[in-house]
């Protein structure tokens, strides 16, 4: 009977199966907050346009950050009333203030494009980056992703178009796959609400 029963019996579930449990019946923006998290992030959640300068002088206070690097003019106008000194020249001792292209709840990684880092790198800037972003801009997986830039710029797509995962700049990368090229930053999050 024991052998019938161990023959018969359902599999044990593995930590990844649980884990996908878990996250298959929550909604989008916490799967992908809870995939941001584990990778080490830094995560904001504004309702304001005011809430979101008043983080960004608490996390330049919080780090002793007296410039920004920024290139957007939509995103100089929320730090204008902050009273910071502004770059629009890289330097690793700037935090990098940045929109971007996607947030992917998959594993919880940031889609640039060179609407954002022009031709560089994303291992050539800052290994500071505070990112703006919506929660319209959220998507599932990194194929959504792709799919919304082929739309959203049709015959003008963006090159270098490339995410950061990790947020831990102390972490070595194992993905054999990314070798020599380090997307891994210090990375605070300010996620609006604007749905």
């Amino acid at each position: 009977m024991s052998f019938f029963k161990k023959l018969f019996s359902a599999p044990k579930q593995t930590e990844s199966e649980e884990e996908f449990l878990d996250t298959e019946n929550l909604p989008l923006d916490q799967i992908f907050v809870k995939n941001f998290i584990k990778n080490q992030g830094k995560f904001l959640y504004c309702t304001s346009l005011q809430e979101v300068s008043q983080n960004i002088a608490n996390i330049l206070q919080e780090n002793n950050w007296k410039t920004i690097t920024c290139f957007d003019t939509d995103l100089l106008k929320i730090i204008n009333t902050l009273g910071i000194q502004k770059s629009d020249k890289f330097n690793n001792d700037y935090p990098f203030f940045v929109g971007c292209e996607h947030l992917i709840a998959e594993n919880g990684s940031i889609l640039l494009s060179s609407n954002q880092v022009k031709e560089h790198k994303i291992s050539e800037i800052s290994d500071n980056f505070i990112v703006y972003a919506t929660t319209s801009q959220l998507v599932s997986t990194k194929s959504d992703s792709l799919t919304g830039i082929k739309t959203r710029y049709q015959g003008n797509i963006p090159s270098n178009i490339s995410a950061i995962k990790n947020y831990n700049i102390n972490l070595k990368n194992s993905d054999f796959m990314s070798y020599g090229n380090s997307n891994t930053k210090n990375l605070y999050l300010l996620l609006f609400e604007d749905l």
